[in-house]
């Protein structure tokens, strides 16, 4: 139960994150292009990789809790793109490389087409 709250409440100070810098950005530069999003992954990747590799650096096995707090929640609620990322990253770093690639075709290419069977189907029903 203690992780399922840890992981919420990170996931709450992500989401409002994501949400106050997307609002931001599409303040100080309105345009067309989903330029907040992509600052919003590649910023939450690099923290990914950041906060990830010094937590395994100089944290004991211990501190799950706060692996859990910011790694899952807040950095997973700002954005799962850096989940995406770190779970691709290890898969290549284990030598797992046809496992990472087909990770990340199948990551882009079916949850595209589930966004877009999704929308056909609210569609279709008004």
């Amino acid at each position: 139960m203690q992780a399922i709250l840890l992981v919420g409440a990170g996931g709450a100070i992500g989401a409002m994150a994501r949400f106050g810098l997307a609002s931001l950005v599409g303040r100080l530069l309105p345009m067309s292009f989903p330029l907040a999003t992509l600052l919003i992954n590649i910023i939450g990747s690099v923290l990914m990789g950041v906060v990830v590799g010094l937590m395994a650096r100089f944290l004991p096995p211990q501190a799950e809790g706060l692996r859990l707090f910011v790694a899952v929640g807040a950095l997973g609620g700002f954005t799962t793109f850096s989940s995406f990322s770190l779970d691709t990253i290890v898969l290549i770093e284990r030598g797992a490389l046809p496992q990472a690639g087909l990770y990340v075709l199948l990551s882009v290419v079916v949850c595209l087409i589930g966004l877009y069977l999704g929308l056909l189907m609210t569609r279709g029903v008004a």
